[in-house]
């Protein structure tokens, strides 16, 4: 059976994959991603999103844990006016951010790496007995949306920065919550928003010469 891991602790990522059929478990990395971006000096929202997906998937693969699976690391990073915006984790940030964002639009660009962690040498076997066709892929890929804000009265900021959803969401809004009132349109894959993108995941798989469909449940 191919066993998929998805290295996030997003309940949005992981309910999005439930939603969609796919099974899989959830273990978290322990990536510090000031200390990736500060080791790399990355500053493009593109390449940044990829780095700390990459970081994270490759974590969680070293992981006994791991061993037989497949593992996808995902990480999301939101660009406004040039600039790359991740998690605000203040009020004071999110509103500064929300009051820019009001009515203009931004690019959530979301990086996605998939490392094949199952036998791959001709031959070898499992711990069951069984032979392992891993492909020994380890790539990634990102995928981008452009979103149109609404107009936000500053009242409604605050009201949303009160339920606290923006605090731990890249660009300080989430698509799949209370922050949905407020985004008028998503040009792009709407499910790169949320965070993870189904069809993306479906290619990155093929390129490991596993089906998306292996991981439905059975019928």
């Amino acid at each position: 059976m191919t066993r998929l891991i998805l290295a996030s602790q997003s309940p949005a990522r992981t309910k999005l994959l439930a939603d969609a059929g796919i099974q899989h478990s959830v273990l978290v990395s322990d990536v510090d991603e000031e200390a990736v971006q500060a080791r790399y000096g990355v500053t493009d929202p593109h390449d940044t999103a990829l780095l700390l997906a990459r970081a994270k998937a490759e974590a969680v693969a070293a992981l006994p844990e791991a061993e037989g699976t497949l593992v996808i690391g995902c990480d999301s990073v939101f660009e406004f006016d040039g600039e790359a915006h991740g998690k605000p984790y203040t009020a004071g940030v999110a509103r500064e951010r929300m009051l820019r964002m009001s009515g203009n639009s931004g690019v959530l660009h979301t990086g996605h790496w998939l490392v094949d962690c199952r036998a791959v040498a001709a031959g070898e076997e499992s711990d069951d007995g069984t032979v392992a066709p891993g492909s020994g892929a380890t790539l990634g890929a990102v995928t981008s949306a452009e979103v149109h804000f609404t107009d936000m009265a500053p009242e409604e900021i605050d009201a949303y920065i009160a339920t606290g959803e923006p605090l731990h969401c890249a660009g300080s809004f989430t698509i799949d919550g209370f922050g949905g009132a407020f985004i008028r349109k998503v040009d792009g894959d709407p499910h790169t928003v949320v965070g993870l993108s189904i069809s993306t995941l479906r290619a990155l798989l093929g390129q490991a010469n596993v089906r998306i469909t292996e991981l439905w449940p059975a019928q």
